[in-house]
């Protein structure tokens, strides 16, 4: 029996979290997941999930699962908020091309499959971590409202404003505004509003928005706008949208009609810069805490998710758990700075202001080659190489 000390300790319930405590015990180490939520329940919207983060999810055994609870993506649109077409893709050429499908689910759907399948008993709840500190071979969670908790390593998972960051990177400054601000909702019973796709793509001036069918009867939508001010305490939702949606088109606005007030959130959007280093001794990050990235690429969830199975592997690899982390480090960080910097740049370009860089955006969008967008969309969704599960089937 190991004793309590050998524990891997993970703060954090979230997808991450909970991704990294099922990779870390598929390889025989016993977990704790630390959450100061009272309810492990994730609310939320919805994840498009490009085959890389399938991919990571079929070598945890989940993919499956999670592909039934959700909607594969087929052809998509990219438009104009005024419902004009600029291009038409179909992402079945992509699922060819890597194995995997790209799927649109609920967030609590897919964080429900995890949380099943690490199930509760490996949860603490309600407990509010604070720092973390190290000491010879053994690391301790700082509680606030608990005794500390000692273990043998420790996973800072706990979002953009982590705690453990903090505890390693007394230095850094706190996240910053990026100065766009998202409002997601999801319709339910709205899948007529799509017009026959299973998703569609808007740039417009100062905006980008997007609609995905996330199951049989509901529709995931979200609205970016770019060079907003800071959203004031108790800001009105409604109020937002109305600012924006005259750009749009009926079916756009209809779906935005048809969401309730409890399927509606709106969140400033933070960044922050990369870091050299992720952890130290016997304590890492992963996901947001390691690497908050904006979601213009659709690949938050995806990258928490291959560093949840790249942690496990490196651990198992290495055998030393010091030297297993710096090596998940490194193989991760190159990586997630590079997606991170795509979804800035996406941001840049689904915020432009300028009439005529608007132009010339929808242009390119329209003129390039077809080529060149399905290799762009096989880079993106491709797993890294050391990532790949030996494939099972769908």
């Amino acid at each position: 029996m190991q004793s309590p000390n050998s524990e891997a300790l993970v703060v954090g319930a979230g997808i991450g979290g909970l991704a990294a405590a099922l990779s870390l015990r598929r390889i025989g180490l016993r977990v704790r997941v630390f959450e100061r939520a009272q309810d492990p329940r994730e609310l939320g919207f919805a994840l498009l999930l490009a085959p890389n983060a399938m991919s990571a999810l079929r070598a945890l055994g989940l993919a499956d699962e999670v592909r039934a609870a959700g909607v594969v993506l087929g052809t998509g649109e990219m438009r104009r908020p005024n419902g004009d077409v600029l291009r038409r893709f179909d992402a079945a050429r992509v699922s060819a091309a890597l194995g995997e499908d790209t799927v649109c689910v609920l967030r609590p759907a897919l964080h429900g499959v995890l949380l099943r399948a690490l199930g509760t008993e490996a949860l603490a709840l309600g407990v509010q971590v604070s720092g973390v500190r190290q000491r010879d071979a053994d690391v301790f969670l700082e509680c606030e409202n608990a005794p500390d908790v000692q273990g043998r390593l420790v996973v800072g998972a706990d979002g953009v404003g982590s705690a453990i960051r903090q505890s390693l990177h007394p230095e850094e400054l706190p996240p910053k505004r990026s100065g766009l601000i998202g409002i997601r909702g999801v319709a339910r019973n709205a899948v007529q509003h799509l017009g026959g796709v299973s998703g569609a793509q808007y740039f417009g001036r100062r905006l980008e928005a997007g609609m995905s069918q996330a199951t049989a009867t509901d529709v995931y939508w979200f609205l970016s706008v770019g060079a907003a001010p800071p959203l004031s305490p108790g800001a009105d939702v409604r109020s937002l949208l109305d600012a924006y949606l005259g750009a749009f088109h009926a079916p756009f606005r209809a779906l935005v009609a048809a969401t309730s007030d409890a399927d509606l959130r709106v969140d400033e959007l933070l960044d922050r810069p990369p870091l050299p280093r992720w952890g130290q001794g016997s304590i890492t990050l992963l996901g947001d805490a390691a690497h908050p990235m904006l979601p213009h690429a659709g690949q938050g969830a995806a990258q928490a998710l291959e560093d949840a199975v790249a942690l496990g592997r490196a651990l198992q690899a290495q055998g030393f758990v010091e030297p297993a982390l710096r090596r998940y480090e490194q193989v991760r960080i190159p990586r997630t700075r590079t997606i991170s910097q795509l979804a800035r740049r996406n941001a840049r370009m689904g915020s432009l202001g300028n009439p005529l860089s608007c132009w010339l955006r929808d242009l390119a969008v329209q003129r390039i080659p077809e080529r060149v967008l399905l290799r762009s969309l096989i880079d993106l969704g491709k797993p890294p190489e050391d990532l790949r599960p030996a494939h099972e089937g769908r």
